[in-house]
């Protein structure tokens, strides 16, 4: 094996887990586009109770996720994903069989309390090495983008063949089929261990994330994001619906609407990284959510959707793929971890507050008023986000330590952190890893080679 390729193990973990990541979204995301729809012949179906039953998982993910990984630290992370993702089956159970609202929602919320995201991610840095942790992450990343539009597409095109009942069914059936890949695919780890960049909240390093402002803002800007795609789906299938496109073609409207948006987000991602203006490229995104909420409810006649879903997935797709990038660049390496676990926990809530507010304001008003409401909160978040100052253009390096101890290591910390491009230098000795933030415009790339190869 080459000394770069993966190995074995690794191969079949990032393969493993992103496949299983990406089984739990597809579950999750199929009945986005049609529960407004096909809740509607359910006694009681407010508009209010059927934002809480599509957004009440965010509430108990939000919930439970921290608390996964700490006890996956304790008690292991295989036990702890298995758990998770028996109860995420028992909650698609409870909602296929639902007869009511009330046991749907019972169903959703058990679905959220499959918490398992975190440990993934933990399991999946305990099986690759440092090196190859950003490879593995992007992995994941893919899984659920991937996800996510197979989820928009088959939708509704499976809920005209099976049924709303039929989609929970087969969500059940994907989480059993999960808990089979970590059984027989997913290799086991020798240890848990800790890591800055995959390992959950350490309450320690919480003021020193909470307090930082730049974070905060994409903290803000994932959960108004994850808002407005459940608060805003609770209007656009009954907008299509009523301009005249049946529930099997909206499968084909979404797969067409984000492909297109995926490909006019690639050139403005370059554009943000290659051209040092993420910060120009998170604004126009958010004005394209923007323009689109206020495109899509004018009644210009059945394809003027079209656009409008055109631009929000454009603009939504280039938050989804920038922001984890920022908080990576943004947070102190101590704190990486932290960071993105405030982050996803934020990104849950705000999945919950769309349910709640879009379902609550489509129940006094109606579908345009929710999605100029919705255009509104953009404006506010277009506000939050000019205090946003420009990301250094920094990467980060891991590496394992040298046998070194007491001062002779010291010694070599301090080596590091005067070479210069290094930013930042934290060991977990522990763990015999050292993490290196570096702003590789500045980095004396020969210098950090032979210290690092030296020792």
């Amino acid at each position: 094996m080459r000394q770069d390729s993966l190995s074995k193990v690794e191969v079949r973990a990032i393969t493993g887990l992103a496949g299983l990541y990406g089984l739990r979204m597809l579950g999750l995301f199929m009945v986005l586009p049609v529960m407004p729809l096909l809740l509607l012949h359910y006694e009681g179906a407010e508009p209010f109770v059927i934002g809480l039953a599509i957004g009440v998982y965010g509430f108990t993910q939000a919930l439970l996720q921290l608390p996964y990984g700490w006890l996956s630290d304790k008690f292991g992370r295989k036990p702890l994903i298995y758990t998770g993702l028996l109860i995420f089956a028992l909650g698609s159970m409870v909602a296929a069989m639902a007869d009511s609202l009330l046991w749907l929602i019972v169903g959703r919320a058990l679905q959220g309390a499959g918490a398992i995201a975190s440990v993934l991610m933990a399991l999946l840095a305990d099986l690759t090495r440092d090196e190859k942790r950003t490879q593995a992450m992007a992995s994941v990343g893919i899984s659920i983008g991937l996800a996510f539009i197979v989820a928009m597409a088959a939708g509704p095109l499976l809920a005209g063949w099976v049924g709303l009942s039929g989609l929970f069914w087969l969500t059940a059936v994907f989480s059993i089929f999960g808990m089979f890949i970590v059984w027989r695919w997913v290799p086991s780890p020798q240890r848990v261990r800790k890591h800055l960049d995959a390992g959950g909240v350490d309450t320690k390093q919480l003021g020193k994330v909470l307090l930082n402002p730049q974070l905060l803002r994409l903290d803000f800007s994932i959960l108004v994001l994850h808002l407005l795609l459940t608060g805003v789906f609770i209007a656009v299938p009954g907008l299509l619906l009523d301009a005249g496109w049946t529930l099997t073609q909206h499968g084909f409207i979404y797969l067409a609407t984000m492909l297109l948006g995926f490909g006019l987000m690639i050139p403005l991602i370059i554009i943000g990284e290659k051209g040092r203006k993420m910060k120009a490229m998170l604004l126009l995104a958010v004005s394209l959510i923007a323009m689109a909420l206020i495109l899509i409810p004018t009644n210009l006649g059945n394809w003027a959707l079209l656009p409008g879903l055109l631009l929000f997935f454009t603009g939504f797709n280039l938050l989804e793929a920038s922001l984890p990038s920022l908080i990576s660049k943004q947070s102190p390496v101590q704190a990486k971890g932290t960071a993105m676990g405030i982050y996803s926990t934020s990104q849950f809530i705000g999945a919950f507050l769309g349910g709640i507010l879009g379902g609550t304001i489509l129940t006094y008003w109606g579908p345009q008023e929710l999605l100029w409401s919705a255009a509104g909160l953009c404006l506010v978040w277009l506000v939050v986000l000019l205090g946003f100052k420009q990301p250094r253009h920094l990467s980060s390096r891991i590496f394992t330590l040298p046998a070194l101890v007491g001062e002779e290591l010291e010694n070599f910390k301090q080596q590091l952190a005067n070479t210069v491009g290094v930013v930042e230098v934290v060991f977990l000795e522990e763990e015999a890893t050292g993490y290196l933030k570096l702003d590789r415009q500045q980095l004396d790339e020969q210098a950090l080679n032979s210290l690092l190869l030296n020792d």
